[in-house]
This record gives C-alpha cells, sequence and structure tokens, in this order.
C-alpha cells in the first residue's frame, strides 16, 4: 500500500501530537530534552516521505521533485501542528496564567516599572500568549521541514 506524502505527514503529526501530550502529562517530572523527541518524530517523518519517494518508480533524481514531496509532508504537518497547539492552549488557560506570572516576576526583577504598568505587562502576556506561541511555532516547524526536506533531497540526489 502506498502512501502519499499527506498521509504520511498526518501520521506524522498524530505520532508528535501523541508525543507532546505524553510530555505534558509528565510535568516536572519530564526531562527538558524530551521535547526534541517531537523534532526527531517530525524529521523522521520527512525521511520518511522523502525515502519513499526515492524508492518509487516515479523518482526523478531532480532535488526539486523531491523537495515537493518532503514539502507535501511538512506542510501538512505544520498546518495540523499549528492547529493542534492553538486547541491545546485554549484548552489549558492555565499556561496564559503561568506566562503572566513569569512576565511579573521578570518586571519586578528588572525594578524598572511602576506596579501597574507591570500588571498591564502581565496582563497583556496573559492576552497575547495564544497568538504569540502560535506564531512561534509556526516558523520553527516550516524551517525545520524545509531543512530536513533540502538536506535530505541533496543527499538522496547525490546517491542516485
Amino acid at each position: 500500500m502506498k502512501l502519499s506524502p499527506l498521509v504520511k505527514g498526518l501520521i506524522t503529526a498524530i505520532l508528535m501530537i501523541v508525543a507532546y501530550i505524553i510530555i505534558f502529562n509528565l510535568g516536572t517530572k519530564a526531562n527538558p530534552n524530551l521535547q526534541l523527541l517531537v523534532f526527531l518524530i517530525y524529521a523522521l517523518g520527512i525521511s520518511w516521505t522523502l525515502i519513499g519517494y526515492r524508492q518509487s518508480a516515479s523518482y526523478t533524481g531532480k532535488f526539486s521533485d523531491s523537495f515537493n514531496q518532503g514539502f507535501r509532508c511538512f506542510i501538512i504537518v505544520t498546518l495540523i501542528m499549528a492547529i493542534f497547539t492553538g486547541v491545546f492552549i485554549k484548552t489549558h488557560p492555565e499556561l496564559a496564567e503561568q506566562e503572566k506570572i513569569a512576565t511579573i516576576e521578570y518586571y519586578k526583577k528588572q525594578g524598572n516599572k511602576t506596579p501597574e504598568e507591570i500588571a498591564i505587562e502581565g496582563q497583556n502576556a496573559k492576552n497575547n500568549y495564544l497568538v504569540g506561541f502560535v506564531s512561534l511555532s509556526i516558523p520553527r516547524y516550516l524551517l525545520i521541514g524545509v531543512a530536513v526536506s533540502a538536506v535530505l533531497s541533496l543527499l538522496l540526489k547525490r546517491r542516485n
């Protein structure tokens, strides 16, 4: 059974979500390096797509064709992960509250703002947490997807 890059991207995103939820549920017991597991799954999903393409009859040996296969995988992963991140943060308002507290503590330590300004900064951090977090995660997924697709496409082209 041949899976398209979109289906492989969907499977990859589901595995990333499962890993992310497991890590989140481990809480403070989780090693911060476990977050790298999510990106390893991502890189393996793109690799799976490109290696599968390399072994198919439609493989042309062209960088652009290989990269296009990787793109089809990583773009669906990026879309799904952006949606998941938004929904996850929306269903866990305590994360935004923690960001507010951390921001208030940060500005208190700085000592260069009034208590009213610090309260405003804290509320702004809480109000903008969802948009900020999602808007930072999208470029991260895109950059990793481009890098893995480009490097692997070049490596597969060299072994042609």
